[in-house]
């Protein structure tokens, strides 16, 4: 006879799971649901199941399937909203599958969803190669591959999800399938930027480009007064840079750095990031331009390796603090929004352990010009800019200051923001802004339609959620699916 399913304890949970079982009070339970994101430790799931390949994923998912449970997917871990971990939830945790196999003859990188970027960038490194993604080496590549991925690359590249070849995904009812653009082409649609909705992704498909070993990259720190002037310049000064700069500007405190001023130290800057991966010979024509734009304090921009300065953020996103995330896409960088930008900069909140930053993301390149905005799930069309509001804290105590913040920045930057956006660098900004940061209405009734396809119950809800068309709920003894 069957046991029936307990929600909260999972007393059931199949005993031919061949991974790790990790309930509250388990020795191992509290260091494997740390995230990036600390307030996630707040409250603890139910069970966390930990696979050791794809078959361990098949079983969960059809545990959960059978039982109408609602499931969270772990994969690196490093999504600001703390999805991974839901509190009493039952979290299939990939992180323990991480192959990653390179064929430098076709330059085609598959990896599992456990893999880091950091590991990712290494393997790719070691024939040259480099796939298009993010810039923070303790990033996931499947949450960063299944919201669309941006980095230092994307100008030159494209996206993450422009350079993705396949998918292998387990179905919430236990099946293997593969996606890519011949076999089930509309479900590899939605997976390039639809997010964890549709099933849990196992293998990943990469294009990837020869990048490296040494690129040029690193840091430009202006003095806060010339910040305005050098961010007015920068719209047309990247309109005619080569593809192959990446830029980002950031607004920060300045770290105690011991080449800067002792009296900048943790005084609000203007940092630019570029990163340059063309012929070196001509790295200087690139560079020189823009430490023109004003007087830096400093110039820390040079040779260096790329997985060096693919990870150069790293002291910048450190892992377990507690963090609030808002963001979105400028069509222009306009002098309202400069003022907007440097206004909110200087009154971000500042405690002991604390940091605060607004990063600006240059679009433009291979990522606007080179994909039409219908081909992918994840959106891009009109954006010029990408801006994120990062704060970072250690006391819950703290919480509601920050919030307040982060939530003042959402308004003031509302009216020059697009309702879509990128969805891994801000926070769920709540059902209005689902409906619209992948594009289109139509976009998003097709999301929709995918997703009735393949979770049809909304088991995979954990996410940033695209609720499925209204069907039937199976009839079990667990509660409402919906």
């Amino acid at each position: 006879m069957t046991v029936p399913a307990d929600p909260h304890t999972h007393a059931d949970f199949p005993s031919g799971f061949r991974g790790v079982v990790l309930r509250p009070g388990d020795d191992r339970y509290d260091a494997a649901r740390t995230l990036y994101q600390g307030r996630a430790a707040d409250e603890g799931p139910a069970l966390i199941a930990r696979c050791a390949d794809e078959d361990d994923v098949a079983t969960a998912l059809r545990h959960a399937s059978v039982h109408g449970i609602p499931v969270a997917v772990r994969g690196g871990g490093h999504g600001s909203d703390g999805y991974a971990m839901p509190g009493g939830a039952l979290v299939v945790d990939l992180s323990a599958m991480k192959e990653v196999t390179v064929d430098p003859r076709t330059r085609v990188v598959r990896a599992q969803p456990g893999v880091l970027l950091g590991e990712l960038d290494a393997a790719a490194q070691q024939h040259g190669l480099a796939v298009p993604a993010g810039t923070v080496s303790s990033t996931g590549v499947a949450g960063l591959t299944l919201g669309g991925g941006i980095g230092h690359l994307m100008r030159r590249f494209g996206a993450t999800v422009d350079n993705l070849l396949a998918c292998e995904m387990v179905t919430v009812d236990g099946r293997k399938v593969r996606a890519d653009e011949a076999e089930n082409p509309e479900l590899f649609w939605a997976l390039r930027g639809g997010g964890g909705n549709f099933g849990v992704v196992t293998a990943f498909e990469y294009r990837a480009h020869p990048v490296g070993p040494d690129v040029v990259a690193g840091q430009l720190i202006f003095p806060l007064d010339q910040a305005a002037d050098i961010l007015g310049k920068l719209p047309a000064h990247m309109a005619t840079a080569p593809r192959e700069l990446g830029l980002l500007a950031v607004l920060a405190p300045a770290p105690a750095l011991p080449m800067l001023p002792p009296e900048a130290h943790g005084e609000p800057v203007l940092v630019l990031v570029p990163v340059y991966t063309g012929d070196l010979t001509t790295a200087d024509e690139v560079i020189e331009p823009l430490v023109a734009l004003g007087e830096p304090l400093v110039n820390l921009v040079a040779r260096t390796p790329w997985l060096r300065a693919n990870s150069m953020l790293d002291a910048a996103a450190p892992y377990g603090k507690r963090m609030n995330l808002r963001g979105g896409y400028l069509p222009a960088l306009s002098a309202d929004v400069i003022d907007t930008l440097l206004r909110q900069a200087v009154t971000a909140p500042s405690h002991p352990g604390a940091a605060s930053s607004f990063n600006l993301w240059c679009m433009g390149g291979a990522i606007s010009e080179d994909v039409a905005e219908d081909a992918t799930a994840f959106s891009r069309e009109g954006a010029a800019w990408l801006w994120e509001a990062v704060n970072m804290w250690d006391v819950p105590g703290h919480d509601t200051r920050y919030e307040q913040w982060a939530t003042n920045v959402s308004e003031v930057m509302r009216p020059h923001s697009l309702t879509n956006g990128y969805t891994n660098l801000t926070d769920d900004l709540g059902e209005a802004w689902r409906g619209g940061v992948h594009g289109s209405e139509a976009k998003h009734q097709r999301l929709r339609t995918v997703k009735t396809t393949w979770d049809p119950h909304n088991l995979l809800r954990h996410n940033k959620n695209i609720a499925p068309e209204a069907v039937a709920a199976p009839a079990t003894s667990d509660g409402p699916r919906r």
